[in-house]
């Protein structure tokens, strides 16, 4: 069994996916206002809104993603602005985390495991 999709439910679809298309540097080429597939390899990262009136607040769930360089990828999202929440740590069982916030308020992870 794989985990197939992970969907950011949000009032704002067109928002939330060109922060996601911005991060992750990705033209899915649509700008549907209701659903949009972000990520589609093996598992999908989806924009969806369900009509459903969402307020901005922290959930228990944090979307993390394994980058090549965490310390490139920091510098990157400085310069487009993006609200980081803590910088590069390297962790006591070896990954190397930065954490920032999407425009939902989501926390977002990006880990390397340097050598």
């Amino acid at each position: 069994m794989k985990i197939g999709e992970v969907c950011l439910m949000t009032n704002d679809v067109l928002r939330l996916a060109k922060f996601y298309k911005e991060l992750f540097e990705i033209d899915n080429g649509s700008d549907d206002e209701i659903h949009q597939f972000i990520i589609s390899e093996e598992t999908t990262l989806t924009i969806y809104n369900d009509g459903k009136e969402r307020r901005e607040n922290f959930q228990n769930i944090c979307l993390a993603f394994t980058v090549d360089d965490v310390d490139v990828e920091f510098e990157r999202l400085k310069k487009l602005g993006i609200r980081i929440a803590e910088p590069p740590t390297l962790r006591p069982w070896g990954a190397k985390n930065m954490t920032f916030i999407d425009p939902d308020g989501n926390s977002i992870t990006f880990r390397c495991f340097p050598h």
